[in-house]
């Protein structure tokens, strides 16, 4: 039987694929996984998006969406059940989104693979700490929203109650942040931050996003994505 499926190439732990994923879940779109081994990039991906980065999201009509925040939107289009876009387009959801692509991916980057970057600053390199001690700042802000709600922090999504398309975008790189050195971050005084973090993380949504699947070789069966949400 012929799969007609959207195909989606994804990265079980990278922090972009798993937004798309979730995205993809809330929305109830199924979808055919490929999950990719990015040292060992497929071919079939590579010809879908020469950019090579995951997720990637191959449709049926031929286009192919390579962005998660793009993948998001899409999915969110078809279907919006706990009504995402309702502030994806308010200035506050953008700007947090903006700090947190691109100031804090920079220093989380750099604080988490320091290594990686020992050619910056006329070869001296990074020091991880000064990148953790930037990143901070990032959720310091994070702190000050999600207390705006008079919300315990357990209850507390950056726009009220309810998780959003913010909420979504934004956690799985702060959990990253977190699981580089969790004493450190569990000792923050930073407890809406701690509680929002830990209420994602312990949702049957992340649960399923999360699904576990081999490398995707030519000629697999097909893995539907997602499995049943419990």
């Amino acid at each position: 039987m012929t799969d007609n499926r959207p195909i989606l190439y994804s990265f079980r732990r990278c922090p972009y694929a798993m937004r798309a994923r979730m995205a993809l879940i809330i929305s109830g779109q199924s979808v055919t996984l490929r999950e990719v081994k990015l040292s060992n990039k497929p071919a079939a991906m590579i010809a879908a998006s020469a950019k090579a980065t995951v997720p990637v999201l191959a449709l049926n009509d031929g286009q192919v969406l390579e962005e998660s925040l793009t993948i998001m939107r899409w999915t969110l289009a078809q279907h919006d059940p706990e009504n995402w876009q309702n502030n994806e387009h308010s200035a506050a959801t953008a700007e947090l989104i903006a700090q947190c692509d691109g100031p804090f991916k920079r220093d989380l980057d750099r604080y988490k693979y320091h290594t990686r970057y020992a050619h910056e600053n006329a070869g001296a390199g990074v020091d991880p700490l000064t990148h953790r001690a930037a990143g901070l700042a990032f959720l310091e802000t994070l702190q000050t929203q999600l207390a705006s709600h008079d919300l315990p922090p357990e209850q507390s999504q950056l726009f009220g109650a309810g998780r959003s398309f913010a909420d979504i975008a934004i956690f799985p790189f702060i959990r990253q942040f977190a699981n580089h050195d969790r004493r450190w971050f569990d000792a923050l005084p930073l407890p809406h931050v701690q509680g929002w973090l830990s209420t994602h993380l312990s949702s049957p949504l992340f649960t399923a996003a999360m699904q576990k699947e081999q490398p995707w070789q030519d000629n697999d069966t097909p893995i539907t994505f997602p499995k049943a949400m419990k």
